[in-house]
C-alpha cells in the first residue's frame, strides 16, 4: 500500500460498493477527479466478484444494501483479503451496526451523507494505517 519512503501510491485503488446508483456515480466521478482509481459495484455480490478479479488498497462499503447486509460482505472481504482496509458507510441512526463492523475488521465508518474531504481523509488514513482492526 505504501512505498519504502512512506508515500501513498500515485493512485489509490478503491472499491466502492453501494446499491444507490446515483450516489455511486457522483462519488466515483468526484474521487476519480481527485486521482483515485475507482471500481464500483452496485451490490454486495458484485463487490465480492470485483474483489476476486482485482487488487484494491481500500474498499468503501455501504452497510445497508438490498442483496446482502454490509456486515456479511465485510466478513467475506476479510476472509478473501484479510489486509484490505474497509470503510463502512452507514445511514443516520445505524452507528451501532457500523461499530459492529469495526468488531469484524472494518477500518472505520462514516455516516452518509459524508463530506468528500472527510471520506478522502479516511481513505488516506486507511492506506497509511496498513493493518485493520488494530
Amino acid at each position: 500500500m505504501i512505498d519504502d519512503q512512506g508515500n501513498l501510491p500515485s493512485k489509490i485503488r478503491l472499491l466502492l460498493v453501494d446499491d444507490e446508483q446515483g450516489y455511486v456515480d457522483i462519488l466515483s466521478k468526484r474521487l476519480t477527479k481527485r486521482n483515485f482509481h475507482v471500481t464500483t459495484a452496485l451490490s454486495g455480490a458484485a463487490g465480492i466478484k470485483a474483489l476476486r478479479g482485482d487488487d484494491f488498497d481500500v474498499a468503501v462499503l455501504d452497510l445497508k444494501m438490498e442483496d446482502m447486509d454490509g456486515i456479511e460482505v465485510l466478513k467475506v472481504f476479510k476472509k478473501m483479503v484479510p489486509e484490505l482496509s474497509v470503510i463502512m458507510l452507514t445511514g443516520h441512526g445505524s452507528e451501532q451496526a457500523a461499530r459492529e463492523g469495526i468488531e469484524f475488521g472494518a477500518f472505520d465508518y462514516l455516516t452518509k451523507p459524508c463530506e468528500l474531504e472527510e471520506l478522502i481523509e479516511k481513505i488516506t488514513e486507511a492506506c497509511k494505517g496498513g493493518k485493520t482492526g488494530e
